[in-house]
């Protein structure tokens, strides 16, 4: 029970349930009790409104709605009335609680982000290599880097040719080949084979590094949701004051005031907008919609545009073949396919094993063994297959076995990479013989969900790490115009932050590491949850579940139905308690009464809010 206790999370909802049975057992003198149990209530949910209250005034001067409320519940005991004040109390309390569950708990994105960087690094001084921690690596220090180990430094390979999974600084969903000369970033991941290369950022100026800290700060200038009574907190107090003294002024009647003073208490006001987030929240899950932040809905109904990722949001983020193309007599289409194949047999590539998998679905089986095999890092493979020898790779891999591509199969094989896709070229026996075409294929429901953002009202943008090619080509289908390339995180960010500065409040809607800078900036981020990663997600606002972006449209409107909801709310309360100040002024109203309307109005709001639970437009 102690532990109980002492555990906020656990300690509140024990609290409101109590005070609860208390408050109906005072309202209808249940069981003759010796002392009105409103006062349980004031103790476990009045306490802590005033304490806080106090607080806030006297540390920061801080006047929020909890001053007006604790001055009448002090009101309402010292006269007497002390159900009101437990009522007051109680509802005030639900408030509160209701908020404190739309507020995300704290993230550990930072941390995963910094535990993306190798703690040691093989550093080669002297022809020897010693394994040092990262931090002591040093500018023109000569790293050595095997296969599947992170690099630790951003820098130039010196010696040797790999593939780098480059995916958390730029997003794309293939290994790129790297050879001396060419640049390396700490974070990414060495994919094949063994290279040396030279550091030229170390430490805090490293690309991981920079991330990092643009993660930490990107949401500093995000819009807040700041409740309507925490904002006119002052001039309500005020006005409330004023009227409860000018009324005891003119009647002389204590009570009167003290029911001016709680029935401008904003006890449905402040149930206005956590209610109608709380039940959004509970329709946004029935959809697979998880909704992080509690205000999220709130800066989702005043987003003028969506920026999309490419590469794993709008796509699937995966390779797969869509075209094998012949360009010899002696083989079809179909035998180039079984070549390929039996070639990628062992490949623990990306692209072999998309070939591989193609393979096996179109033919229903698992290709043939090859005699030999060869995995030639940065350029593709060699293989002997029933006494052929095959090559699938780059055109370097053919160039460097004296085998020549001929105008007609390269100028076909550029025409298919000005759309973005990647070409695997085939020689067989010392001649080219044809090549295989793999891309990333869009989402079915992507050109759809972008049509009926359009349709809302809503502008779209494209922000991607993929080259130019890739990302017209996929912007093209999806029917998005505005689109930006090449991006790096800090790009990504500095382009939402463009937008914002035009009075373009954007969502972000992304899954990878290099997006949660840009889903940190925007006025909401929208994670996918099932391709996302953990860190996309923990940088977002809100997640799809299922990567199911046919629903980003319900969730557009979805937000505006929630926010014409809380003004709805919001301006029926206030009309409320006017009312009810007209009635307390000349008397017709008395503490237990006004309570009472209070209870009136935040069963109303409730109500109103519940609505929202089932709502959908169709």
């Amino acid at each position: 029970m102690i532990e109980l206790i002492q555990n906020e999370e656990k300690r509140t909802p024990l609290f409101l349930g109590i005070s609860f049975v208390a408050v109906i057992i005072s309202l209808f003198d249940l069981g003759q009790m010796p002392i009105d149990l409103a006062w349980v209530a004031i103790l476990l949910c009045g306490i802590p409104i005033v304490k806080g209250a106090i607080i806030g005034l006297v540390t920061e001067f801080d006047i929020k709605a909890d001053v007006l409320v604790s001055i009448a519940l002090i009101a309402s005991v010292i006269i007497g009335e002390v159900f009101a004040a437990g009522e007051i109390a109680l509802i005030m309390a639900l408030g509160a609680y209701l908020e404190e569950r739309t507020v995300a708990k704290a993230r550990a994105g930072i941390e995963r982000l910094v535990n993306l960087t190798p703690d040691t690094a093989r550093v080669v001084r002297s022809g020897e290599e010693v394994i040092l921690p990262a931090e002591q690596i040093q500018l023109g220090d000569t790293l050595r880097v095997l296969a599947g180990e992170t690099i630790a430094v951003d820098g130039v390979i010196t010696k040797g040719q790999t593939s780098i999974d480059q995916s958390v600084m730029t997003g794309e969903p293939l290994p790129v080949d790297k050879s001396e000369g060419d640049e390396v970033s700490s974070g990414t991941v060495n994919q094949f084979g063994t290279f040396e290369m030279r550091a030229l950022k170390v430490g805090e100026d490293s690309s991981l590094q920079r991330m990092i800290r643009l993660v930490e700060s990107a949401d500093a200038g995000k819009a807040k949701i700041v409740g309507l009574a925490d904002r006119w907190a002052t001039w309500i107090v005020v006005l409330a004051l004023l009227t409860a003294v000018g009324t005891f002024i003119m009647t002389g009647e204590i009570i009167r005031a003290v029911t001016i003073l709680v029935v401008f208490c904003p006890c449905a006001l402040v149930l206005a907008t956590p209610t109608a987030i709380m039940a959004s929240i509970g329709n946004a899950t029935k959809y697979g919609i998880l909704v992080r932040q509690g205000d999220a809905l709130e800066r989702l109904a005043t987003v003028k545009r969506i920026a999309f990722d490419k590469t794993g949001t709008l796509t699937y983020g995966h390779p797969a073949v869509t075209k094998i193309c012949s360009f010899s007599q002696d083989y079809s289409d179909e035998k180039l396919l079984d070549f390929v194949a039996s070639a990628e047999a062992h490949s623990e590539h990306p692209l072999g094993k998309a070939i591989v998998s193609f393979y096996k679905q179109k033919r229903g089986k698992s290709p043939s063994e090859p005699d030999g095999f060869q995995m030639i890092a940065g350029r593709g493979v060699f293989s002997e297959i029933a006494g052929k020898k095959i090559y699938a790779g780059n055109e370097a891999l053919l160039s460097e076995n004296r085998i020549t591509l001929t105008a007609t199969l390269f100028q076909a094989a550029q025409v298919e990479r000005a759309d973005g896709a990647t070409v695997i070229f085939i020689g067989i026996d010392g001649a080219a013989a044809g090549y295989v075409v793999l891309s990333d294929t869009l989402r079915p429901d992507a050109a759809i969900t972008v049509r009926e953002i359009h349709d809302a009202g809503i502008k779209t943008v494209l922000l991607t790490g993929d080259a130019p090619q890739a990302a017209a080509h996929m912007a093209g289908i999806a029917g998005i115009n505005d689109l930006h390339s090449n991006l790096l995180p800090a790009d990504k960010l500095n382009a939402i932050g463009s937008f914002a500065s035009r009075g373009e409040a954007v969502c972000m809607v992304g899954d990878g590491i290099n997006d949660a800078p840009a889903l940190k900036a925007a006025q909401v981020g929208i994670a996918m949850g099932g391709i996302g990663s953990d860190i996309a997600i923990d940088a977002a606002d809100i997640v799809l579940v299922g990567d199911d972006i046919k629903e980003i449209p319900h969730l557009l409107r979805l937000a505006k139905k929630t926010a014409k909801t809380i003004h709805i709310n919001l301006a029926a309360s206030m009309l409320l308690n006017f009312a009810a100040i007209a009635l307390a002024i000349p008397g017709i109203l008395n503490p237990v009464l006004g309570a009472l309307v209070h209870n009136v109005g935040s069963v109303a709001v409730i109500l109103n809010s519940s609505m929202l639970l089932n709502w959908r437009k169709h």
